[in-house]
This record gives C-alpha cells, sequence and structure tokens, in this order.
C-alpha cells in the first residue's frame, strides 16, 4: 500500500473549493493507496485526519500519527490557483524528487496565465477571443481605446485566478474601470477579452495507459449574464451533458481538446473551456486542476461516460505512475 499526498488548500481566494475538490477524490480514492489530506495555508502544511490537524514536514513528506511515522510516496496536487495550479508545487516535489501526478511546472505555469496560453495557442492557429493585455506596472490604456478595439460588451478578467474570481462582463462603458480595479485586486495582470457570441461547452481530458481519453462534453447554461462565481457554485447554471450539439461538431471539439492535451504537454485530468461561434470552437482557458467538488462538472462527465470517479483516479494512477515508481 503507497501512501499518497492529496495537496489541497493554498493561497488563494479558492481555498475552500480545493479542499472540496479534494475530500471528493479522497472519498472516492483507488483501494490500492492509502490517501491523506494534506491541507497548506501561509502559516503551514498540515494533515487533516477526523478534523484534526497534524503538523506534516514539507521537506521530508513524513508526519506523526500515533506515534508513527507516515511516508508520502506519491502526491496528487489538487490546490486551485496559488500555488498549484501555477505550477509552483510543482516546481518544488521536482526539486525534492517526489513523484506527483499532475502537468509539470511549465505547463502549468503557461496554461494558468490566461494571456501566455491565449497568445500561445493562437501561434498554433487555434481560435481564441481578440484581447488586450494590461500589468499593473503598465500605462493604462485608455476607456476608450479599449472599447474602439474590443467592442461591447467584453470581459475583464485576471490572467492568474479561477473560479471566475475578479471577472466582470462590461455592457456599458461606465463599468469598465470599476472592472479592471476588481480584475487587479486578483492579481497583477490581466486580459480584456472581445465578447463571444455562442454556446459554451467543455470537455474533460485525461491519459491512460491506452492513450488519451477526452470525457463527453458538457454544454453550459446560466441564469446569470455569464458564467460566473454563483453560477458555478451555488446553482444558478445548468451544465448539460452531453451538450446539446451535433456529432461532428462534438468529435471536432474533442479532436480540438486531445492536441491541446498534447500539444502543452499536460498530465492528469485537465477541462479545456469552449465558446462555439457559428460552428467554430473558440479556446476560452486550459484548467490543469479543474474543479472536483460535487457541484463541478468533471465527475458529471464522469459519470455520463459510464465510469465512476476511483476507476477515473486509478486510470490515471496507472497511467502517470508508471513510470515513476515501478
Amino acid at each position: 500500500m503507497k501512501n499518497a499526498a492529496i495537496i489541497c488548500g493554498g493561497y488563494s481566494s479558492e481555498f475552500d473549493i480545493s479542499v472540496k475538490s479534494a475530500v471528493n477524490i479522497f472519498n472516492n480514492f483507488p483501494e490500492n493507496y492509502t490517501p491523506y489530506l494534506v491541507e497548506i495555508t501561509k502559516k503551514g502544511w498540515k494533515v487533516r485526519i477526523k478534523n484534526q490537524l497534524i503538523d506534516f514536514n514539507s521537506e521530508t513528506f513524513v508526519f506523526l500519527l500515533d506515534g508513527k511515522e507516515v511516508k508520502i510516496d506519491l502526491s496528487i496536487i489538487y490546490i486551485h490557483g496559488d500555488p498549484g495550479e501555477n505550477g509552483k508545487l510543482q516546481s518544488y516535489l521536482d526539486m525534492i524528487d517526489m513523484a506527483y501526478v499532475n502537468s509539470g511546472p511549465l505547463a502549468s505555469q503557461l496554461s494558468f496565465d490566461k494571456w501566455f496560453c491565449n497568445q500561445f495557442l493562437k501561434g498554433f492557429g487555434y481560435l481564441v477571443a481578440e484581447s488586450i493585455y494590461m500589468t499593473k506596472e503598465s500605462q493604462r490604456i485608455s476607456n476608450e481605446a479599449i472599447i474602439s478595439q474590443l467592442k461591447l460588451p467584453l470581459f475583464v478578467k485576471p490572467c492568474d485566478s479561477g473560479s471566475s474570481y475578479g471577472i466582470s462582463k462590461v455592457n456599458h462603458e461606465n463599468e469598465l474601470t470599476k472592472s479592471i480595479d476588481e480584475a487587479f485586486s486578483e492579481g497583477d495582470s490581466i486580459i480584456l477579452e472581445g465578447f463571444l457570441d455562442g454556446t459554451e461547452v467543455t470537455c474533460g481530458v485525461y491519459n491512460s495507459l491506452s492513450g488519451i481519453i477526452t470525457l463527453p462534453l458538457s454544454e453550459i447554461v446560466t441564469e446569470n449574464d455569464f458564467f460566473d462565481f454563483e453560477a458555478k457554485y451555488k446553482g444558478l447554471s445548468e451544465e448539460i451533458t452531453p451538450a446539446r450539439i451535433s456529432n461532428e461538431l462534438t468529435k471536432k471539439v474533442q479532436r480540438i481538446t486531445k492536441e491541446v492535451y498534447e500539444l502543452l504537454q499536460l498530465k492528469s485530468i485537465c477541462r479545456v473551456d469552449f465558446m462555439i461561434v457559428k460552428g467554430e470552437p473558440f479556446i476560452i482557458e486550459i484548467n490543469t486542476i479543474p474543479g472536483f467538488s460535487n457541484e463541478s462538472i468533471v465527475p458529471k462527465m464522469i459519470q455520463v461516460n459510464g465510469m465512476t470517479t476511483k476507476e477515473l483516479w486509478t486510470e490515471i494512477l496507472k497511467k502517470e505512475l508508471t513510470s515513476i515508481l515501478d
């Protein structure tokens, strides 16, 4: 029995969502492993066992349980945001030679930054929304120039935040300054994107011993103006799986998802979000650590695919750890 750490928490606004995702994975973990929930905060690392927090040595990956040392053999990073989804923790685990089931540092960092990822994909011919990049240090582009280029409505997003934190849809010019300030409250760089009027779908993807597998597409239908935090986590949206699009278009989205997964050298379970405009899939963003709580989309995809969460993680662990542990 190998000991697996499901590392969650982190430093961002997504702490609670990360913990919910990790608990769901913990409750459905493959039986030939012993999983432990490891929570990271800026105060330190702790192992959560039955609502008790136990000190965890982040250098040796050892903790004491009933007076005995428990040594972690492998890790699954399930921190949404900093320092997990942005590649920092992957770099650290590489340095201390700790096996983990996630995309590597470069793939994670590139995928996490919405601006750089979309520009990278655009360079390979994939469709993305027209956009403007701004940093806190750069001179602000005038509202008039932004609207002239992108038109209204438009979106303002932090480049390095998830779960729709700091994202605004701007319908009127007088909303733009406030939206930019809110986005900067989540990070040092932001992206302003032209509005894509179409059908939003998302595709889960993972690697197995039999190759890259795409899950059934989910269509996102929200009661709000867009798929924001409330829509995602407070029941104000409907995720329809499989998506109500043609088989031909479904296959096209799944093909692009596989190509992007390979191009970015992703690992484990990921999710690629699209907006379909006039029959053409535009990539919105890449999620290398997608939500995995009971309210999240990927677990619903797995169910529609006729799998269990435990079966999914069994396949992922067999693939990603074969060359490391065996």
